[in-house]
């Protein structure tokens, strides 16, 4: 059999002698975009619709619609768990999380939480995940094995999200409503803890943030930063070092959090966006049309400047070379070349884009656009620069997307 490749389906602009056409002098085609996969290759694209109450399955090899799934009341929040074939959604008005098996594209179990949870993350471990409760002021531990909340915590009010440092040693909580964030201690995996009540300990928690939304936390572990979309601000916060660790020993400042810095961005930050070296964070500023940079190293912002109409959402390619951001006023994405230090491309996409992800090898983009109820994908890689390359069915009000790519054994 073929090796399988991905179908170059043609955007709905076209019509269907056209896309027939396009099909038929690019089936025998080997360009440099789209690489050809292996056999037992999957790699599926997974959108949450709060409208409707579904996530959509994308298939990522062959560029189609999966299928469509029917989950809880409001989806927002998605996550991948890193090593099994699993995907979480957060049902916000089911006070739920439906779990999908990616190898079937089935739900196969729902996990009762609290009242109106948003957000959702996975350890590195594979084996828990947080809930931020939004409507009940809790954060959930959830047992992704035996799939049931462990654990419960107090947070400030309203919190928005629930995010798990790379070490699996801190928990950090943004509080949008009382625009603070909150840190815990979290015990080492367990199979089978004898008492689940202490996975979680509170640690600190530190105000002064308004409207605390997305927070980024370092490939070491080491500092935390949050955006204050209420005003104009991002919070740099050091993390508590393990007390065994080489640096704690020979600095004991380092076993206490606090508080680094407040830095002045654009209005409105909404999204953070980090090189997956650490070294910088993006900063989408709603209400300014602009990013900030921010040098992680040193605690400082390096410049503020214009990119689009409300920016949303931003994504690093793996290389740390390219930003790309979502221009949710403008219907359209732009590409920041980090390298050069400019905006070097614009690329149109459906009504409102918003959440953004990569395929596994990045050639592909994909935008979800809240306003249209579709999936802009874009191609990133191509002798003309990035393009739309098609445009897929979502649901009503799209709002989260994530990946999924594995190998099937034969």
């Amino acid at each position: 059999m073929p090796t399988p490749r991905r179908f170059l389906l043609p955007s709905r602009s076209l019509s269907a002698a056209a896309a027939l056409a396009l099909l038929a002098a690019c089936s025998g085609c080997r360009r440099n975009s789209f690489p050809d996969v292996p056999a037992g290759y999957h790699e599926f694209a997974y959108v949450s619709n709060g409208g409707s109450n579904t996530v959509s399955v994308l298939d990522l090899v062959y560029l189609r619609q999966d299928r469509t799934l029917r989950v809880g009341d409001d989806p927002t929040g998605l996550a991948v768990n890193p090593v099994r074939n699993e995907v979480y959604v957060v049902n916000t008005k089911s006070d739920s999380v439906s779990v999908i098996d990616a190898e079937t594209n089935n739900v196969v179990a729902t996990i009762p939480v609290h009242h109106r949870p948003y957000a959702i993350s996975v350890d590195g471990t594979g084996h828990r995940a947080y809930v931020a409760n939004s409507g009940s002021n809790t954060v959930s531990v959830i047992d992704l094995d035996h799939r049931r909340e462990i654990a419960l915590a107090g947070t400030g009010e309203q919190p928005g999200l629930a995010r798990i440092s790379p070490d699996n040693r801190t928990l950090v909580v943004t509080n949008r409503g009382s625009g603070s964030i909150s840190l815990y201690d979290v015990a080492p995996y367990e199979a089978s803890p004898s008492d689940p009540t202490h996975i979680l300990h509170f640690r600190a928690t530190f105000d002064g943030c308004p409207g605390a939304t997305d927070a980024v936390i370092l490939p070491d572990s080491s500092k935390a930063f949050v955006a204050c979309s209420g005003g104009h601000q991002v919070m740099a916060v050091s993390l508590a070092a393990d007390p065994n660790s080489w640096n704690a020993k020979q600095n004991p400042s380092l076993l206490t959090d606090h508080i680094l810095t407040l830095l002045d961005v654009g209005k409105t930050p909404v999204n953070l966006a980090m090189k997956p070296d650490g070294g910088e964070i993006f900063v989408s500023n709603f209400d300014s049309d602009s990013i900030s940079e921010i040098d992680t190293w040193n605690n400082q912002v390096g410049w503020t400047q214009a990119i689009g109409n409300k920016p949303t959402h931003g994504i690093v390619s793996r290389d740390n070379s390219s930003l790309w951001v979502s221009n949710f006023g403008a219907d359209s994405l732009s590409l920041y070349s980090i390298d050069d230090g400019r905006v070097s491309n614009s690329v149109h996409t459906g009504s409102e884009p918003d959440a953004l992800a990569f395929s596994a090898d990045e050639h592909l983009l994909l935008a979800a656009d809240a306003h249209s109820g579709d999936v802009s994908v874009i191609r990133t890689q191509d002798k003309t620069g990035p393009t739309l390359f098609t445009i897929l069915p979502a649901g009503s009000s799209p709002n989260a997307i994530v990946t999924k790519a594995f190998k099937l054994k034969s």
